[in-house]
């Protein structure tokens, strides 16, 4: 199985665990003498399995992945960056409150828009460079 694959693997087996929770959960307890739609012990036989087989598909992707952590947390803080750096107030002359009040204000920007955008473009090239790398690898490490 490659790295793409079990990613994919994990997200459904996530899910499907959720499920066996969640009938463990509702079903559990109920009014005396009602019905129970499923096995409470069945779901939750399944739920403890399913448990283990994550772990263990995650401690394989991991695994395959050390090769590429760098680029990972490269690309986790370039994103981080990006969200910080697009809220940047680059507003320079003259700036009314968001509902015309008021008397304006004078404000001057150390790092233009022009700046910014630069800056953001930049960022969003290097992240889209380091997906590609990072879908070649999951494309074709085996776990």
């Amino acid at each position: 199985m490659k790295v793409k694959q079990a990613l994919k693997h994990k997200k459904k087996l996530a899910t499907k665990m959720n499920q066996e929770f969640v009938r463990v959960n509702m079903y559990n307890s109920v009014e005396e003498g009602a019905t129970r739609v499923y096995d409470v012990k069945a779901s939750m036989q399944n739920w403890l399995k399913m448990i283990d087989e994550l772990v263990e598909l995650k401690t394989k992707i991991h695994l395959a992945n050390v090769p590429v952590y760098g680029k990972i947390f490269r690309m986790s803080e370039l994103k981080s960056q990006l969200s910080n750096l697009k809220q940047l107030d680059c507003v320079d002359g003259k700036h009314f409150d968001r509902y015309g009040r008021g008397e304006a204000v004078v404000k001057t920007a150390e790092i233009s828009v022009l700046e910014k955008d630069q800056m953001v473009s930049k960022i969003e090239e290097e992240i889209e460079r380091l997906q590609e790398e990072l879908d070649e690898h999951n494309a074709t490490t085996s776990i």
